[in-house]
């Protein structure tokens, strides 16, 4: 649909709108007490005393980071980030699409794909301080080094950028789209994923792990990726995702 109005404002418009309906303090309560524990935990397994007499100095250096990347992927990449991300994208247009506040969008002149990517931008803006916050203090607290930290902050940003494109998508495909994305979070990303580096090819969580793994050098079970492809590929997409969004809401019967 060619709109009068200007992609540009189409985006401003939406993302204000939408992120004024996003914020609620019950929601920013729960998903941050979810982000405590993981810190929580990281500080619990940094805390974590290796005291055997036969291992060397550097043995226990290894462990202390061995287990702060599996305590990272497997509780951060695994539960916080997609989670986050669900709750806030799938909410952006899935939300106003049950309540019938939607129509007052789809019915102006505005170009549909703007519409997805300012939904997008909102629910990406609510999402990284609460994933991104707790993570690196996590990964602080693991007192792992400095490469945990920064391969942390860089996959959770890329994780939060792609698991909200595949579920603004999602919003707009099923109603309950929650229950539909812990579903998928739970089978596809916590399931699935584990069965090795095959099987992580297909879920966001092989690759953000795999930042992490390239990062300090630690191999995971799921196997490791390059870390440009473990950036580029959610990435792309995402893009692809936000398409398919446009295109959704494109021909979508809005009541």
């Amino acid at each position: 649909m060619n709109g009068s109005v200007s992609s540009t404002r189409v985006i401003a418009i939406t993302y204000r709108v939408l992120i004024r309906q996003l914020v609620s303090r019950g929601r920013l309560v729960a998903l941050s007490l979810i982000g405590g524990v993981v810190a929580l935990v990281g500080w619990a397994v940094g805390r974590a005393a290796h005291n055997e007499p036969w291992l060397t100095p550097e043995d226990v250096e290894q462990i202390r980071l061995n287990d702060a990347v599996t305590a990272v992927t497997n509780l951060g990449f695994t539960i916080l980030v997609p989670i986050v991300a669900l709750v806030f994208a799938a909410a952006s247009l899935g939300d106003t699409r049950e309540d019938g506040t939607l129509v007052y969008l789809w019915l102006r002149p505005m170009r549909r794909w703007a519409i997805v990517v300012g939904a997008w931008l909102a629910a990406i803006t609510v999402s990284l301080p609460l994933t991104v916050i707790p993570m690196v203090a996590s990964a602080y607290l693991l007192d792992a080094g400095t490469d945990l930290i920064i391969g942390t902050a860089i996959a959770s940003v890329v994780g939060v950028i792609a698991y909200s494109a595949l579920f603004v998508l999602l919003g707009l495909l099923v109603k309950n789209s929650i229950v539909w994305g812990l579903g998928y979070i739970v089978i596809w990303e916590g399931v699935v994923a584990a069965f090795g580096s095959a099987a992580a090819k297909v879920a966001m969580r092989g690759y953000t792990s795999s930042i992490v793994s390239e990062r300090t050098g630690v191999e995971i079970d799921i196997g490791t990726l390059a870390q440009t492809t473990a950036i580029m590929v959610p990435i792309i997409v995402a893009g692809f995702a936000l398409w398919l969004a446009a295109a959704r809401l494109n021909n979508l019967e809005v009541a």
